[in-house]
């Protein structure tokens, strides 16, 4: 969840009152993905809206509709409110998964995010890819 520093420690004591098992307060920058970041959206989107973007050659998966598309304004639309909107990370992989992806490379320093998908498909291949 994402929120003001208050609303997180009120949803933290009700998820341990109505029984969850562990409830883990990850350090971040910002309440991110949440309407607490509207300053910021309407910031970004100026920028976006000034950019020139191509239409996609290839699928661009977006977390905010969890599809894709090769649309340069519904991708420009999109990462605009990416800074307001949910992650839809799970329903944006079981759609991959479904669309027939067969492999995963996650870039970057870790693999949280194999972590994450192999609990949705225990049989997708991953590997990692370091720059």
């Amino acid at each position: 969840i994402s929120g003001s520093e208050k609303g997180i420690d009120i949803a933290c004591k009700k998820l341990v009152e109505v029984g969850a098992k562990r409830v883990l307060r990850i350090l971040v920058g910002g309440a991110f993905h949440s309407p607490l970041m509207q300053p910021a959206e309407t910031e970004l989107e100026k920028l976006i809206i000034e950019t020139t973007f191509s239409d996609g050659i290839c699928p661009i998966y977006q977390n905010v509709t969890a599809t894709s598309t090769t649309s340069s304004n519904e991708i420009k639309r999109n990462l605009i409110k990416q800074l307001t909107s949910p992650v839809r990370w799970t329903q944006t992989m079981k759609q991959m998964i479904t669309d027939g992806l067969t492999s995963v490379i996650e870039v970057g320093p870790g693999k949280v995010l194999q972590g994450l998908l192999k609990k949705i498909d225990r049989k997708l291949p991953t590997q990692s890819a370091h720059l």
